[in-house]
């Protein structure tokens, strides 16, 4: 069933798709009047429609029944992702968003070897919201996560402050992620770092500021690999992937 997101709640019998995603349901899939679709809404509902009409710009569906989308995983996670040379990120995006993640926020660290300027970086977040745009679609997510802008390693305690727990993956060792998630969790932060890893006193600064410090085993993954690893992992101690 085609799968697609709402950008308000709905509150009215019948909503109009616009942009891109009308202009994909016309000519791409070929709809046709009748033809059923999904929305997901911002308030997490799922809303099974059929298409009432279709004009140049929009289609408009009608709603036939909603629920709850159940789809969404019990915990919030803030993936946080260091920059990394080339394409690297946009493969991570992709796959955390399958996996669950509740938001992405790529982040500076001292052994970044990517510091895009500030044109770079804009173009680097518009592609990397359109690659969440379209696994989430394409995994059946209730909303589509938000890859937020990119910030400095020394923001990040500020950020996660209210969250039930906050990890970093630290290639040096730590506490094994079993050790520190027991249970159901509202929000979780992860945080895995760049190709050269984290310098001793960035652990330190993340530590002084509640931040846990874990390790992904004893074999040094990629800086591309660990996020997904540690999402999957975080994922199945939550419960989201029985």
């Amino acid at each position: 069933m085609a799968w697609f997101f709402a950008n308000d709640d709905l509150t009215t019998e019948y909503y109009t798709i616009t942009g891109e995603d009308a202009s994909h349901i016309a000519r791409s899939l070929r709809m046709k009047i009748g033809e059923a679709l999904t929305l997901c809404t911002p308030d997490g509902r799922r809303h099974e429609c059929e298409i009432a009409e279709i004009t140049r710009d929009d289609v408009i569906v009608r709603i036939l029944r909603s629920t709850e989308c159940e789809q969404e995983p019990d915990v919030r996670v803030n993936l946080f992702i260091a920059l990394m040379k080339g394409d690297k990120i946009d493969d991570v995006v992709q796959k955390a968003v399958e996996l669950g993640a509740g938001e992405i926020t790529p982040f500076l660290s001292a052994r970044c070897i990517s510091r895009p300027d500030e044109k770079s970086m804009s173009k680097k977040l518009a592609r990397w919201q359109k690659i969440a745009d379209n696994a989430a679609s394409q995994s059946r997510r209730g909303v589509i996560p938000r890859v937020n802008p990119c910030v400095s390693l020394r923001d990040i305690p500020d950020i996660v402050k209210d969250k039930d727990m906050s990890v970093v993956f630290y290639e040096c060792g730590g506490e094994k992620l079993g050790s520190l998630i027991r249970g159901k969790l509202g929000t979780l932060a992860l945080i895995t770092g760049s190709e050269g890893g984290f310098e001793q006193e960035e652990i330190d600064y993340l530590t002084d500021h509640g931040v846990k410090v874990a390790t992904l085993g004893k074999r040094i993954l990629r800086a591309q690999t660990a996020p997904v690893a540690a999402l999957c992992a975080a994922m199945l101690l939550t419960g989201n992937l029985e």
